[in-house]
């Protein structure tokens, strides 16, 4: 069955009863407003965000480079590759059905079982947004103060604000962010142009001495930003449906995967280079901070300050307001608007600046690596459930009934996701890579072998009766 009978009949198979608010039932095909054009960038204005350059900035420690420019453009390209990839793979099910990521979590996880992996995606999403706007805010303050000739500077109250602008903006969902992404992408790329040019013009013997030809390695901090890059997208590709269920259909999949790998690299990849260069030329962590160094102009500090705010705003809509939105909707019952109210309420209160100190940015790395030792082994039973053990065929019907198939906990996948956690804490450094694989060995083998009268097993390759593609199913 193709996409658009799908869509066009889901309305009538979806319960009615579904005790869940409208937004978090399939997308029907008259409601997919984004076209490839803007969700190509939708993923540049993702990828241009202060967070991402402190990654870059994170290379840094003391003063000394952990890897050189090679070495670590060719960690990216991996890490790009492997992002990619997953995103095009994981994003599969919510295009073609219009479910979120919150609903295709049952699929594996059941109803009650979905709770624990939802917060395991909405709470570092609120984190982040929580993050991005103490960046935001700091380049705000910025502003404030040359504006003022130096009479404000409170970054706390700028944050304060700005997480208001962000709260009003989202109360509009995609349509929101078609436009802030679109405008952001555009004007801030232009703006980090501008800066690249300062660097290398300026600074361009210390980036090269410090950075370029600095030895780096080819050890565990080379795998090791590997996987930092992965646990950085890891909640985002991990709930890929929220965001390819707005998608216009008649998309292949070969050009659904083109539209994340592209904007990602140019994005990311600029990005990057210059938080590095900004913490080699500099030796501060915080790109807001550094910027005001390299940019020793007001008027032009203002201008490059203004769209880093703009940035914070563009990276928040897309990757940290919409999923921890639907899982609080999910948790509380309550409909979209109070619900992203309340997400951004939890994210004023996440302690962002705790994560970033002007001498070193290894908070953020560490959180990025302890939240992704969850995050791995959560896609890795998706995929295989969706591709190995279901065929591609879900019965979505059954994912909204409350007393249905789905309803209760999959033990399998809960002690699977646990036992990849568990593993990963082994060696942090490589949390994600070692989560993913461990958890999706064992969720196969426990679905194989253990538990054998779970009604889990309903639709997959081990169904005791080897009917399980006999219900009415969706590809």
């Amino acid at each position: 069955m193709n996409i658009e009978s799908y869509v066009s009949t889901n309305e009538e198979e979806i319960p009615t009863s579904a005790n869940m608010d409208e937004s978090l039932k399939p997308k029907q095909e008259k409601d997919r407003t984004v076209g490839s054009i803007a969700y190509a960038f939708m993923w540049i204005g993702d990828g241009i965000n202060l967070g991402n350059m402190t990654l870059g900035a994170s290379l840094f420690v003391a003063g000394a480079a952990t890897l050189n420019i090679f070495q670590t453009f060719l960690a990216a390209i991996i890490a790009i590759g492997i992002i990619s990839t997953i995103f095009a793979l994981n994003d599969r099910l919510g295009y073609r059905t219009g479910i979120p990521y919150v609903v295709q979590l049952r699929m594996s996880f059941g109803i009650k079982g979905s709770v624990i992996s939802s917060l395991l995606r909405g709470i570092p999403a609120i984190v982040w947004y929580g993050f991005q706007s103490w960046i935001g805010a700091t380049a705000l303050n910025e502003i404030a103060k040359i504006v003022t000739g130096g009479s404000f500077n409170s970054i706390a109250v700028c944050f304060v604000v700005l997480q208001v602008v962000q709260i009003v903006l989202s109360l509009y969902g995609f349509h929101a962010i078609k436009w802030v992404e679109s405008l952001a992408s555009i004007v801030i790329m232009l703006a980090l142009v501008y800066v690249f040019g300062v660097l290398l013009n300026s600074h361009s013997q210390v980036i090269v001495d410090k950075w370029v030809h600095a030895k780096g390695t080819w050890g565990l901090p080379f795998f090791a930003f590997i996987m930092v890059f992965l646990g950085n997208y890891a909640a985002i590709f991990l709930s890929a449906a929220d965001y390819s269920r707005e998608l216009k259909t008649g998309m292949s999949n070969k050009k659904r995967g083109t539209l994340y790998f592209l904007p990602i690299f140019i994005a990311y990849g600029f990005v990057l280079a210059i938080g590095a260069m900004l913490a080699a030329a500099t030796g501060i962590a915080n790109p807001v901070k550094a910027f005001a160094i390299i940019v020793d102009n007001s008027y032009i500090t203002v201008f490059v300050s203004a769209f880093i705010v703009m940035g914070a705003i563009a990276v928040n809509m897309v990757a940290n307001i919409i999923p921890p939105t639907y899982v609080v909707q999910l948790l509380t019952k309550m409909k979209y608007k109070s619900a992203v109210v309340v997400t951004g309420l939890l994210a004023l209160c996440s302690f962002p600046w705790v994560l970033v100190q002007d001498s070193s940015a290894k908070g953020l790395n560490t959180f990025i690596l302890i939240y992704s030792a969850f995050l791995g082994p959560i896609v890795a039973i998706i995929l295989i459930e969706y591709y190995l053990l279901r065929k591609q065929k879900v019965n979505v019907a059954e994912l909204y009934k409350e007393d249905g198939q789905f309803a209760g906990s999959n033990p399998s996948a809960i002690l699977a996701m646990l036992i990849g956690a568990g593993a990963a804490f082994i060696e942090v450094e490589l949390a994600w890579i070692i989560g993913f694989v461990v958890s999706g060995i064992s969720y196969l083998l426990l679905m194989k072998y253990a538990f054998k009268d779970s009604k889990f097993r309903k639709g997959t390759i081990f169904e005791k009766n080897g009917e399980g593609n006999e219900n009415k199913q969706i590809s």
